[in-house]
């Protein structure tokens, strides 16, 4: 049976579950998503049941879109929409696409746009035939959202032919009856960093992740040119768990050398991951070495990237479809969870994941309809990896800002961009609104605010209090007066030149180059200051080595290098970290339901891989494994 004997039975199929009067003009797998057309979009607005049963019955992603020449003018549409929606709603742009026939609506409370059960986008629907997206105005702009969202629209009509073409390799008939599956390990087992694995079926290959290590002389990417990954046409998918240059990093190189599928992730994940792309290649260029790709390739990751939100059940391939589930990480990070066959086998890959709940993210889900096989980190598996409550490292660095400032000190956090900087924000805003530390500016220096506009882009993926402040109480932490945006050289110049107590949340994490090293230069000599770690040092890093007490550091200024002396406080504050540490991994795998058959341990140092597996097996008696790079685990 050939696609369009697919479409041809599904036609069929639709049209005898349609009420009378219905009919369908056009019929087409556009990725994942099967999109009837229609001269009566009216019809099915009325109706919110029929997309459910069909979709229900067909077993497939159905979106409704009205035909082309039902489509009201733009600003006629735009007219009908602000008469349909309470004014109240804060309605900020719209984004028409001619070849989705969909209209995207920014709207500051995207809940009136929506209605009660979606009524008002049914009302919106029957009047204008567009069919309405609804997204949130992002309090504080993000260039690099508003930036890929218009490369998206200068793209549209080369990506609905790629979307076609991904949808009919997607739900082509399945080819063979072999039944096997196998994991091959191609970066990230044993080591942190440079994170990939491949997933085979007879019928299918999807990668999931492609990290780099970006700290590594050698061995920095995965072994993407082995028999099992080349050619890389031959690949399915692509499966981005989070945006950490650790499971992205290399993604945009796999259109350098021959892949043109899909890349699923999530909306925040697509827009973290080209933010930290771009990055990479401007500090490669800037420390003078040769970045694995352009710009350009980012762009083309970009174009065939489908955003999946959590809990969103997707066919990605003839036997195959993929779940997002949330893992407590950074914004946007997921649990990617694989339905092989027809019911044949279930596998989770859990990317990096904190089984708990923080100022930002609800705890990493760890029930699943089914799953045989979990492949789960072990950052800190080892058996004395346990972290302080969060609570009680949030009084802690409450405690040591506070002790620095009433000395006149300055304080300076290195952090990440994503994720630990965003942690860290929240609990100072709390603290200084409360009157727990003094109200000083607290200056964020490299990426941290733009990554912050992201996150407020995407509320509806921080946790629930967060969201009930930002949506139902007016408060948005991020958008506290205490933060101040070091947008420039000049002002970082004034800022380093101010003798006033302040804060100082800047980059790199790891104190590897970054605006920070500035600051360091400039505190470094003055005992009234104190330097903060919030997160991993990994060894062989300038933060590693303040870490463990180096006091005289070369650094390179004007190109000399020069012996600093470190005279500042300096503090660990352990607790921030977005991974799990050994006491909740164990116990993640303990109220997993339904119980897992085997646990395949990965992301970690050797000693750490195995003395989690180890454990695993010995206190819940499953089956566990800590492979090297480069195995072949076969599941079924």
């Amino acid at each position: 049976m050939t696609i369009d004997d697919v479409l041809n039975d599904l036609r069929a199929k639709i049209g005898d579950k349609l009420p009378k009067g219905i009919t369908i003009s056009g019929l087409e797998f556009e990725g994942p998503e099967l999109v009837i057309y229609t001269t009566e979009p009216r019809a099915f607005a009325d109706n919110g049941d029929i997309i459910r049963s069909l979709a229900k019955d067909l077993r497939k992603r159905i979106v409704v879109r009205p035909d082309p020449k039902m489509l009201l003018d733009a600003e006629q549409a735009i007219d009908k929409i602000k008469q349909i929606v309470p004014a109240e709603s804060g309605l900020s742009d719209f984004y028409f696409d001619p070849d989705t026939g969909e209209v995207i609506i920014e709207a500051e409370k995207p809940g009136l746009v929506i209605g009660r059960h979606g009524s008002t986008l049914r009302e919106i629907t029957k009047h204008i035939g567009w069919t309405p997206k609804v997204v949130r105005t992002p309090p504080i702009e993000s260039s690099t959202v508003k930036n890929i969202r218009q490369y998206l629209r200068t793209v549209k009509d080369e990506r609905k032919q790629i979307l076609k073409t991904i949808g009919r390799k997607i739900h082509r008939p399945v080819s063979t009856k072999d039944q096997w599956i196998r994991v091959t390990t191609l970066g990230g087992c044993k080591e942190v960093g440079r994170s990939s694995f491949l997933l085979s079926t007879p019928e299918t290959k999807i990668l999931i992740d492609c990290g780099v290590n970006t700290g590594a002389e050698s061995n920095g990417t995965p072994y993407l040119y082995v028999p099992e990954v080349s050619p890389l046409s031959n690949l399915d998918a692509v499966v981005i768990t989070h945006a950490h240059l650790d499971h992205s990093g290399i993604v945009p190189l796999l259109f350098k050398y021959g892949y043109e599928g899909p890349i699923y992730t999530t909306p925040p994940t697509r827009d973290l991951s080209a933010l930290l792309q771009l990055d990479y290649i401007e500090v490669a260029n800037r420390e003078g070495k040769r970045p694995p790709y352009d710009s350009a390739m980012i762009r083309e990751a970009l174009k065939r990237t489908i955003t999946l939100n959590h809990g969103d059940v997707t066919d990605i391939a003839p036997d195959v479809r993929l779940t997002f589930y949330n893992s407590g990480h950074i914004l946007g990070s997921a649990i990617a969870h694989f339905h092989i066959g027809e019911g044949l086998y279930n596998v989770a890959f859990t990317g990096d994941f904190k089984y708990e709940k923080s100022k930002l993210f609800d705890a990493a889900i760890n029930n699943f309809p089914r799953v045989e096989t979990v492949i789960m980190e072990s950052t800190y598996g080892g058996m004395h990896d346990m972290q302080p409550a969060r609570r009680e490292a949030e009084v802690e660095i409450q405690q040591v800002i506070k002790a620095t400032l009433a000395r006149g000190g300055k304080v300076l956090i290195p952090t990440f961009a994503v994720g630990r900087s965003q942690e860290v924000m929240i609990v100072l805003e709390e603290a200084i609104r409360r009157g727990v530390i003094d109200n000083v500016p607290v200056y964020l220096d490299g990426m941290i605010w733009e990554a912050t506009a992201i996150h407020t882009t995407y509320p509806e993926y921080l946790n629930v209090e967060l969201q009930d402040m930002i949506f139902h109480k007016g408060q948005n932490p991020f958008l506290s007066p205490s933060f101040v945006q070091v947008d420039s050289p000049q002002k970082r110049e004034k800022i380093l030149a101010d003798p006033s107590p302040c804060i100082v949340l800047a980059t790199s994490g790891m104190m590897n180059g970054g605006p920070v090293m500035e600051y360091l230069k400039s505190y470094g000599h003055d005992k009234r200051n104190t330097l903060i770690f919030v997160g991993y040092q990994a060894e062989g890093t300038m933060g590693r080595r303040i870490q463990k007490g180096w006091n005289e550091l070369p650094m390179s200024t004007g190109g000399k290098t020069e012996i600093m002396k470190i005279n500042l406080q300096v503090t660990t504050v352990d607790g921030f970290s977005g991974h799990s540490d050994r006491r909740q991994l164990m116990e993640y795998v303990k109220r997993m339901d339904p119980r897992p058959e085997r646990i395949i341990t990965n992301h970690g140092d050797e000693n750490k891989c195995l003395d989690l597996a180890s454990s695993i097996y010995k206190k819940y008696k499953l089956e566990t494994k800590s492979p090297m790079n480069l195995e072949t685990i076969r599941l079924i």
